[in-house]
């Protein structure tokens, strides 16, 4: 098992500046690159969902992080979506969204069949073929 990584802090980035150049900063100077890095550096928010999940294929390996959690980023970004490319994104979240909906409606379905099999339940205790009747003979 690999070791977390240690969480980022001011004093981490320090410790890697040569000895001899850190020795000929000031207290001033340091306690202004010690305020920079401190303020450069982000906090994280807590979450109300941390799910971090590793999918291992023959081929390659691959994962999945989902945060949930109050959105504290800074509203101003650099790009804006617009135009086209907006309402593609907009189009893909519903898309998303309803195969997410088809895949635990049909998860639900099968699994509310497969308990009903496993009780013994029979809701047509008839065949197929005796409830549905042919009104003309098919051997003509």
């Amino acid at each position: 098992m690999t070791p977390s990584p240690q969480p980022r802090s001011p004093q981490k980035y320090l410790d890697q500046i040569d000895p001899a150049i850190l020795a000929s900063f000031n207290a001033q100077q340091l306690a202004a690159t010690y305020s920079m890095l401190d303020a450069a550096i982000g906090k994280p928010s807590p979450k109300l969902i941390d799910l971090r999940l590793s999918i291992d294929l023959i081929f390659s390996r691959f994962y999945l992080v989902l945060f949930v959690g109050k959105d504290r980023r800074q509203s101003a970004r650099l790009h804006q979506t617009k135009g086209m490319t907006k309402v593609a994104n907009q189009a893909a979240v519903i898309m998303l969204l309803l195969s997410l909906n088809l895949a635990i409606s049909a998860f639900i379905i099968l699994t509310a069949y497969l308990m009903k099999s496993a009780i013994g339940i029979d809701l047509f205790p008839s065949t197929l073929q005796e409830i549905v009747q042919y009104p003309i003979d098919l051997k003509r």
